[in-house]
């Protein structure tokens, strides 16, 4: 019953907002609408609706709709898309269910910024080093990518920073200060210059919290450049940051703890000491540097390239241990675009590489109330992770596009303990198979297309999964891997009053990789059989009122939902069989709708609403997290004085007051699965703009 009131008032307080208020935010009223945009995912340079695959795009409206801490609310409008976040900073990221290898962090999905790989050769990407103010755009391919981008099943996440070259010198500054709820103040400068030649763009950027759980504050400072420059056939670009994060690790507590006392961190055991005790945290320094070059030889050939480097130095006090990690990534890759002018419509074909390498030198000690005691392992692991993928596109009529597209994939791993005298590095080359997608893409009308993709995805165990936190190396351990099948339909109807992305899609996993804990609570994992993932996703955009001369504000109504009925097929543990229960850590269904309101007077307002569903919390499915319903609005006023741009904005979170958590602790030890989030907060601040 109590559930049951909770959604009515979602339901009443979005219809009230339909009825007095509605928001895009002015300062990015140029951006195309979806339907113009053109997607760079595959390498496709086509429009929106007419790509053949299930891609979403977020761009800098849907960012502004939020707090500037996260992009988390603003991925999670995506549907089949699930950003979680455990306490502040601790962020996992998944699409179509493929959070079941991430008990924390991120993993089987791949991260690029600026068309630069940013997930390492062992499969991890630390999103959260990223400020959200250095991203203007994410792609959003969902569904296994391995023909053009290697390994992961779950997606591919294209961050894009705009560092665009203007036609005259052009300058521009800008600050934003942020502040709210739970010691929550964030501060983010940045300064940019644009000639048409060269290009720069510099960023600082500030934030700290104080969480809402109990050891779970946070903190992170950056600074990060972009920079382009055009030389005769060469556009040139490199970006650099550098980031120190450091955030608390509250841990997982019980249904019971929950109940009493929400703001609890993990509470010592008889056999176990508490979070607090060992001061359990992550501190993670990484600077990362990415240089890439676009060769135009002439109108039909075009070369692409890049070469980036990075170094972490990984610190984590954790309950049972205290690791020490540094990380060494490199990685290059090239592509040749070859598009003949004569058939400039009519077919492109690319070849390219990619190669990546990772050095990890891992040190565990014991946990002495955050002091590391005497050594427990010493080891060094090397990852190299190359592929080689080639795509051929072919549009015979100006209504059917084809596209097929190879890889062939190699993952290998090197570990040695340095612990014991003259060992030999120990080999395991995971077996990647041959990785092929076949799409194609009808247009209905000039408005409507309909698409279908056959796609193989293959994911190899990560670094953390084949080198756990239990100190033990797993050569054992194979790649997952999958068939996807899918049909979906995209495009308007009403001139594109009307916006629809309808898929289905049938997702059918062997190997599956999947996390099991130790009596002292230390990960490890196995293959575990096989997954039946099939659902459905829609996304549906009403432009209630458009805006124009006689129209002095515009209306927008956005609804995306998953259906995600995912079950275990062929999955046994010892002598117990879980065949046929829900896949562990993935919603059945979740239904984000948004309303956006713009004046011209430079008012902007907008509410989401975010229902999910219950969620299995271990793989026997006798643990469920409680749905949960979650409200959200941002209000913001555009102040115009002489070269200078002002906005003033207030928003607030979990607007119900409801105790739930955003992240959960899968097969958790002591049945400690839960983190929950803040109650209702809020935040404020202001942004100014410099032309």
């Amino acid at each position: 019953m109590k559930s049951s009131i909770k959604k009515i008032a979602v339901v009443l307080l979005m219809t009230l907002s339909y009825k007095i208020t509605e928001a895009q935010d002015t300062l990015f009223n140029k951006e195309l609408p979806l339907k113009d945009v053109v997607v760079t995912a595959f390498n496709a340079r086509i429009k929106w609706k007419e790509t053949p695959a299930a891609i979403s795009i977020l761009n800098k409206q849907a960012f502004m709709q939020f707090s500037p801490a996260s992009i988390l609310p603003a991925l999670n409008l995506v549907a089949g898309v699930r950003m979680e976040e455990r306490s502040p900073g601790s962020y996992r990221l998944s699409v179509r269910g493929s959070l079941l290898r991430s008990p924390f962090g991120i993993r089987n999905v791949k991260v690029y910024w600026n068309n630069i790989p940013f997930s390492d050769a062992t499969g991890n990407t630390y999103l959260n080093l990223i400020d959200p103010s250095i991203i203007d755009q994410v792609e959003v391919a969902k569904g296994p990518a391995s023909s053009m981008y290697g390994a992961g099943t779950g997606g591919v996440f294209l961050l894009k920073q705009d560092i665009s070259f203007s036609e005259e010198q052009k300058q521009a500054a800008s600050l934003v200060l942020t502040g709210g709820s739970f010691g929550y103040n964030q501060q983010q400068i940045q300064l940019i210059k644009s000639t048409p030649h060269f290009t720069s763009r510099l960023q600082l950027h500030r934030l700290q919290s104080d969480g809402y759980r109990e050891q779970s504050n946070l903190n992170r400072t950056g600074i990060a450049w972009h920079t382009g420059y055009k030389l005769a056939k060469h556009v040139m670009k490199a970006g650099v940051f550098y980031t120190q994060l450091h955030y608390q690790t509250p841990g997982g507590i019980t249904a019971a703890q929950m109940l009493a006392n929400p703001r609890l961190s993990r509470q010592a055991t008889p056999t176990l000491p508490s979070a607090i005790e060992q001061k359990a945290a992550i501190q993670n320094n990484t600077i990362w540097l990415g240089v890439q070059d676009n060769y135009q030889i002439n109108e039909q050939q075009l070369i692409t390239s890049f070469v980036t480097f990075n170094q972490t130095n990984f610190t984590n006090p954790f309950i049972t241990n205290y690791e020490k990690r540094i990380e060494l990534n490199l990685a290059a890759g090239i592509q040749w675009i070859l598009q003949p002018k004569s058939n400039f419509n009519k077919w492109q074909w690319i070849i390219g590489t990619e190669y990546l390498v990772n050095e990890s030198a891992i040190k565990n000690y014991a946990n002495n109330k955050g002091v590391a005691g005497p050594i427990q392992a010493d080891d060094i692991v090397y990852t190299r992770q190359g592929f080689l993928f080639t795509q051929w596109s072919y549009k015979p009529t100006q209504k059917l596009l084809l596209n097929a597209g190879l890889s062939l994939n190699q993952q290998l791993y090197e570990f040695k303990s340095l612990l014991l005298m003259n060992q030999p590095l120990m080999n395991r080359k995971i077996q990647s198979p041959i990785s092929p997608r076949l799409t194609l893409n009808y247009k209905l009308n000039a408005n409507l297309n309909i698409y279908g993709i056959i796609a193989r995805g293959f994911s190899a165990p990560s670094l953390a999964e084949i080198r756990p936190s239990d100190g033990n190396f797993y050569p054992q351990l194979n790649a997952e891997q999958g068939w996807n099948a899918e049909i979906g339909i995209k495009g308007g109807f009403l001139n594109d009053q009307i916006q629809v992305d309808l898929s289905y899609y049938s997702f059918q996993l062997k190997n599956a990789i999947v996390r099991r804990n130790d009596l002292n609570g230390n990960e490890y994992f196995i293959n575990a059989g096989a997954t039946k993932q099939n659902g459905l996703e829609a996304m549906i955009k009403y432009l209630l009122v458009r805006p124009s001369k006689e129209k002095k504000y515009s209306l927008d109504f956005t609804n995306s939902f998953s259906f995600q009925p995912y079950r275990f097929t062929n999955y046994q543990q010892g002598n117990t069989v879980f065949n046929g229960n829900p896949i562990t850590g993935v919603p059945k269904y979740i239904w984000v709708s948004t309303i956006n309101f713009a004046h011209k007077n430079g008012w902007t307002f907008n509410i989401t609403a975010n229902l999910t569903s219950k969620i299995s919390l271990n793989d026997a499915a006798t643990v469920y997290a409680e749905g949960y319903e979650l409200l959200q609005t941002k209000l913001a006023k555009q102040i115009k004085w002489k070269q200078y741009q002002f906005q003033l904005f207030a928003g607030a979170d979990n607007l119900l007051n409801q105790t739930f958590s955003l992240g959960n602790d899968i097969n958790a030890v002591g049945n400690r699965y839960f983190n929950p989030a803040q109650l209702r907060n809020g935040y404020m601040g202001i942004r100014i703009n410099l032309q």
